[in-house]
């Protein structure tokens, strides 16, 4: 499937990966490296996960009150069509 634009590909904008030498100035990874070498980048790492398991865990306490809230609704609503049927089919 050939496409007539001349602009650059996906993995000419976006890099694929493979490329060692990318010259980001390691603005992808903000700097940090796996190796640890380069002044303690491995503590950078720790503490970054450190930090995103906490959020991790907001934003799953936030979605399980989130999901109580709308089965506690959803409940209410159901037993309120309930009661406006029976009012209709007792008169």
């Amino acid at each position: 499937m050939a496409t007539g634009n001349k602009g650059p590909s996906w993995a000419d904008q976006w890099g694929s990966g493979a490329d060692a030498g990318d010259d980001d100035g390691g603005r992808r990874r903000g700097g940090i490296t796996k190796s640890g070498g380069g002044g303690g980048g491995g503590e950078k790492i720790a503490k970054a996960k450190a930090a995103a398991s906490v959020g991790l865990d907001k934003a799953k306490t936030a979605a399980a009150v989130g999901a109580q809230k709308v089965k506690a609704g959803t409940t209410l609503g159901i037993k309120w069509v309930k009661a406006q049927y029976a009012k209709r089919t007792s008169k």
